[in-house]
């Protein structure tokens, strides 16, 4: 089956969404941490960020099949650049709430639950799974014509 038949937009989602969590197990695995595979792929937080890289890639593959001045492309893009500011500020910022309250409730003793928490990302993350998205969406695209 080639890869002309199968819907280039799909491709480049599901290869950086795996690609990004198949590097965090990487990393995670030098830095000698525990977690399955299966873990990593619904894991939040750690480099690169799998949302950035998605969303990237989608506005990659969009601008290169429908181009860069559709209004595809445009929509594609905000979708990115609110995806990458929402992991950076947003989930960050409540991702560092959570580990805050999980301390204070274990320092305190409390009998309260201690809450998941959900990370977000740094910068660096986010701009390493942008690029890791540019990149996959433009393999896919050129693999693909």
């Amino acid at each position: 089956m080639s890869l002309a038949i199968i819907s280039p937009y799909l491709i480049t989602v599901l290869l950086t969404w795996l690609f990004a969590h198949i590097i965090k197990y990487i990393l995670s695995s030098i830095r000698d941490e525990k977690l399955s595979l299966r873990g990593y792929l619904f894991i939040s937080g750690g480099m690169p960020s799998a949302h950035s890289a998605a969303t990237a890639g989608m506005a990659t593959i969009i601008g290169f099949k429908d181009g860069f001045g559709s209004g595809l492309f445009g929509l594609a893009l905000l979708f990115a650049v609110i995806v990458m500011y929402d992991a950076m500020k947003v989930r960050r910022s409540s991702g560092e709430q959570g580990w805050a309250i999980r301390k204070l409730i274990k320092e305190n003793k409390s009998k309260i639950a201690l809450p998941r928490v959900a990370n977000g990302h740094s910068p660096t993350e986010v701009a390493l799974g942008a690029l890791l998205g540019v990149v996959i969406g433009t393999v896919v695209f050129l693999s693909t014509v």
